[in-house]
């Protein structure tokens, strides 16, 4: 009977251990806040007090804090990540996936790539028709405006996209805002076809096998490039950017490897890709370095921004990531976004240079509501002014949303259950909390 009990009891016991590890290791591991990236993490523990927990608030909320700090979160995710990505080729990144040679891509690039996220030829030509009346108006207070397009993974390395994605090209965003620049004396520089006449004869790569943007090497081409650019639209002298030594790595520096990161793998795949990296130089003259360039743009810029461009080169010009947040922010310490600022003032007193840089991928936003609110301003100034104290309710909760994890993660999960973006939701769930339907 001894034996016998014994063999009865290990198993029990045995189970009893793996169900209690969790909570040993949570107990052991003090700070429980997992370390992955890209995904929302409620910080915060919620309140408890009468209210919400009548309500079930609290209940629901704190299974959420609990679900986001599990002491085997972190662990657990990387490893599903890893079986994703050996077994079945697949990365758990929202909106991204994997071509061949283990190439990533935003699929909305490849979409762009192909023409299949075509906004239409009325559509674009009506925007660049507004464009040029908010150029010519600035031009009348010395400020020049300027589109630059940028060039994406997808269009780039058509090679590496899986063929399922692959057919004919009728037309693309980039195309034909080309075109209507060209057509309504639109200032513009195209990256987008300058990459593509570099690409046979490149001696580094343009664009990294695990990152989502350019690679740094192509960064600093394209920020030579948009600087004799703006030297010729302006008429004026901006510092160079050069350099001498160039380090050739096959281990991914900078935003080379931004996706790799995001895919939060358990074990990272090898990097086989030589990548060059610049040891860049500014010049130092402060007579060179008067001519304040404001940069609104998508992610793309994020990268100049770190290289020093806008403080080296552009007199301390702002960037305006999606016309939206403002970096540098104007009040150290507070987070302060565009619609909180007087925009006439922004373009026509502060600014030299208005420079506008999305990539192929964003184009169907392209400037997001920049061109329609400057037009509006420049055009019936009355209507713009009224209809920016109406939504300031709206954005000042929109703004709230953004900087408390909790709700944010919130209209991250109606992003995905709505099938929206995710400014989208977060302008959803504002119009709510102000009362607005």
């Amino acid at each position: 009977m001894a034996g016998k009990n014994k063999i009865i009891t290990a198993p029990i016991i045995v189970a009893f251990i793996a169900m209690s590890f969790p909570l040993l290791y949570a107990f052991v591991k003090k700070d429980n806040k997992p370390n992955l990236v890209g995904i929302v993490i409620s910080d915060k523990k919620p309140e408890f007090n009468s209210e919400n927990w009548l309500s079930g608030l609290y209940q629901r909320e704190m299974d959420d804090y609990n679900n986001d700090h599990w002491s085997l979160k972190e662990i657990s995710v990387r490893l599903n990540n890893q079986f994703y990505y050996k077994a079945f080729n697949q990365i758990r990144v929202n909106g991204f996936v994997i071509g061949k040679e283990d190439y990533v891509f935003s699929e909305s690039y490849i979409f762009s790539a192909y023409g299949d996220d075509f906004i239409g030829e009325a559509r674009i030509k009506s925007q660049m028709e507004k464009a040029k009346v908010v150029q010519d108006s600035l031009k009348r207070h010395g400020v020049d405006l300027l589109f630059v397009f940028a060039p994406g993974k997808g269009e780039y390395c058509t090679e590496f996209i899986e063929d399922k994605y692959k057919h004919p090209v009728k037309n693309t965003n980039h195309a034909e805002f080309v075109k209507q620049c060209k057509n309504n004396g639109v200032n513009h520089l195209d990256l987008y076809t300058y990459f593509n006449l570099l690409k046979p004869n490149t001696k580094y790569p343009l664009f990294p096998k695990f990152g989502h943007h350019w690679s740094y090497y192509g960064e600093v081409l394209a920020v030579d490039t948009i600087i004799r650019h703006i030297e010729n639209l302006h008429h004026t002298q901006l510092p160079e950017i050069f350099w001498e030594k160039t380090d050739v790595v096959d281990t991914a520096r900078s935003r080379d490897a931004d996706v790799l990161k995001s895919m939060n793998l358990y074990a990272n795949p090898e990097q086989n890709m030589k990548l060059a990296y610049p040891e860049i130089l500014f010049e130092q003259d402060s007579l060179k370095n008067r001519t304040r360039v404001l940069t609104i743009s998508d992610s793309y810029w994020y990268g100049p921004v770190y290289m020093g461009v806008p403080s080296q080169c552009f007199a301390g010009g702002q960037f305006w990531y999606y016309f939206n947040k403002v970096i540098p922010s104007p009040i150290p310490g507070e987070k302060v976004e565009v619609w909180e600022l007087n925009l006439k003032e922004e373009l026509e007193q502060k600014n030299n240079v208005v420079m506008l840089l999305y990539s192929d991928g964003n184009l169907g936003a392209f400037g997001n509501t920049f061109i329609n609110d400057a037009y509006e301003m420049y055009t019936s100034p009355s209507t713009y002014w009224a209809r920016m104290e109406k939504n300031k309710s709206i954005q000042t909760y929109a703004k709230q949303i953004r900087n408390q994890p909790g709700l944010l993660k919130k209209s991250t999960q109606k992003s995905a259950d709505l099938q929206i973006s995710l400014d989208s939701a977060i302008k959803l769930d504002a119009m709510k909390l102000a009362g607005v339907k």
